[in-house]
C-alpha cells in the first residue's frame, strides 16, 4: 500500500527526468492570484461576512470558483451540499448549475441555514433553486434518493468524511463528481508531526481515492485543498 505523501514530496515534486521542482516565492504568489481570480459579488462579500460573524469558515474565491466550473463541467441540475454555511459555497454551485438546476443543502444549524437562503436571493436565485434540509448529514443524507445527483459537494464534519464518500457514491449518477473541502487542514496533511483524529481521517480517505480502481481522482491545491473524485 502507497503510504501518504510526505512533506518532501509534497514540496518538491520530482520532473519526469528526476529535476526537483522548488516551490519558489513566485509560485507561490501565483497560486495566490489563481485562488483570487474569480471576483465576488456583493451578495457572496454578504454571505462571507455572514460567516465571519457566525466564527463558520467559508471555502475561498478559488474553491468557489473551482466548484462554479465542476457544476458546469457535469452540466449539473441536481446538487448535494453538506454543509450549507451562510451560503458563500452555494451560490458558487448555483452559479455553475444549470438555470433549472435545485441544490439540496444539509446543515445543523437551522439560523445558518436562514441566511443562506438571504444570500441566495440577494445574488438573484429563484427561492425553488434551493431545498434546505436541516439536520446531522448522515442522518439526512440516506434518505436521498439513489443515483439522483449530478455532484455532491463536502464540507462538513471532516471526520465523518469517510462516510460522506460512501453516501454520495450512492447518490451519484455515474459520471457524477464527489469534491472534498479542506484536505490540507491548513497544512497538517502532509506534517510529519503527530495530528489530531481530524487530520488522519483526512490522510485515510486520500489513500482510500487514490487506490480505488472504481474511482478517478484529483487533489486540487486551492483554498484549503480540494480533494475531487469521479464515479465511474
Amino acid at each position: 500500500m502507497c503510504g501518504f505523501p510526505t512533506p518532501t514530496d509534497t514540496v518538491t515534486p520530482r520532473h519526469p527526468r528526476g529535476q526537483e521542482r522548488v516551490i519558489t516565492a513566485n509560485r507561490q504568489t501565483s497560486w495566490a492570484f489563481a485562488d483570487a481570480y474569480v471576483a465576488e459579488d456583493d451578495a457572496l462579500h454578504w454571505a462571507r461576512d455572514r460567516a465571519r460573524d457566525a466564527g463558520l469558515r467559508s471555502v475561498s474565491p478559488g474553491t468557489g470558483a473551482a466548484l462554479r466550473l465542476l457544476a458546469a463541467s457535469v452540466d449539473a441540475k441536481a446538487v448535494a451540499e453538506i454543509g450549507t454555511g451562510c451560503g458563500v459555497s452555494g451560490i458558487h454551485l448555483l452559479h455553475g448549475m444549470r438555470p433549472d438546476g435545485v441544490l439540496t443543502t444539509v446543515d445543523q444549524e437551522p439560523e445558518h441555514q436562514q441566511s443562506a437562503r438571504q444570500a441566495f436571493r440577494d445574488a438573484g436565485f429563484a427561492g425553488n433553486r434551493a431545498r434546505f434540509i436541516p439536520g446531522r448529514a448522515l442522518d439526512v443524507l440516506p434518505r436521498l434518493a439513489d443515483a439522483g445527483y449530478d455532484l455532491v459537494f463536502c464540507d462538513g464534519d471532516r471526520q465523518e468524511y469517510q462516510d460522506y464518500l460512501a453516501e454520495s457514491l450512492r447518490l451519484l449518477r455515474p459520471g457524477g463528481l464527489v469534491a472534498f473541502e479542506g484536505m490540507f487542514a491548513n497544512g497538517r496533511t502532509v506534517d510529519s508531526g503527530p495530528q489530531p483524529t481530524e487530520v488522519l481521517r483526512l490522510r485515510e480517505l486520500v489513500r482510500a481515492v487514490r487506490e480505488s480502481t472504481e474511482l478517478v481522482s484529483s487533489l486540487l491545491p486551492v483554498g484549503d485543498g480540494l480533494l475531487c473524485v469521479v464515479k465511474r
